[in-house]
């Protein structure tokens, strides 16, 4: 394998981003232990950074730490899951309401071409999932509360942990795409009960594909 080059950030917080892409990815599995040893030795660093890197994403929810037993990739069960989606159509619903009454002309063409690219990717799923967050990033921005930015990213990490089981139902991605239209229709019209809806259904079928 070939050796990873670090950057000069925080090496722990590089360590802790090059395993998170690698829970993302399922190359560490749900449940997998996780060796600390060989990953430290493969990054060609002391097992410090490594178990700082560790701390990190246990505190994101990705990783579950075990007494004399190490860390392990976090599993979502079904009422783990069922809570994430909760907060999340709480919290994304409320900001798509925020959005509907405060956002100027051109942040509400911003989620209009971001809708776009969304449209435009529906045959590639990778890019789907890609687009479709920063859609929902995007509209949490304009939305402007940094404490409501936080708690959601740290959740979307944990429904990552699962994304494919939803979009990956067949007629799934289609069916978020005229979500996402449904919920654009109603920023556009300036309609805040109808955009805070529109997320809350969004979020609700998401779940129950991914259940």
């Amino acid at each position: 394998m070939s050796a990873v080059t670090l950057t000069p950030r925080a090496l722990y917080e590089e360590v802790a981003e090059l395993l998170r892409q690698r829970i993302f990815s399922s190359e560490l599995a749900p449940g997998s232990w996780i060796d600390e040893m060989r990953l430290a030795e493969e990054y060609g660093i002391s097992r410090t950074p490594m178990r700082e890197a560790l701390k990190v994403l246990a505190a994101e929810g990705l990783v579950t730490m075990k007494v004399r037993r190490g860390a392990y990739v976090t599993e979502v069960n079904e009422k783990d899951q069922r809570d994430v989606y909760h907060l999340l159509a709480l919290l994304e619903s409320d900001a798509a309401g925020v959005v509907a009454s405060t956002a100027s002309d051109a942040q509400l063409q911003d989620l209009k071409a971001l809708h776009q690219e969304l449209a435009n990717a529906v045959q590639d799923t990778e890019r789907f999932f890609e687009v479709n967050e920063r859609f929902h990033m995007r509209l949490l921005e304009i939305a402007d509360n940094r404490w409501r930015d936080q708690m959601v990213a740290d959740l979307r990490k944990v429904m990552k942990l699962n994304r494919h089981n939803s979009l990956l139902k067949s007629g799934r991605i289609e069916e978020s795409l005229s979500e996402h239209q449904a919920l654009l229709d109603a920023l556009l019209t300036r309609d805040a009960a109808a955009s805070v809806q529109r997320m809350r259904v969004h979020f609700e079928n998401g779940l129950e594909a991914a259940s």
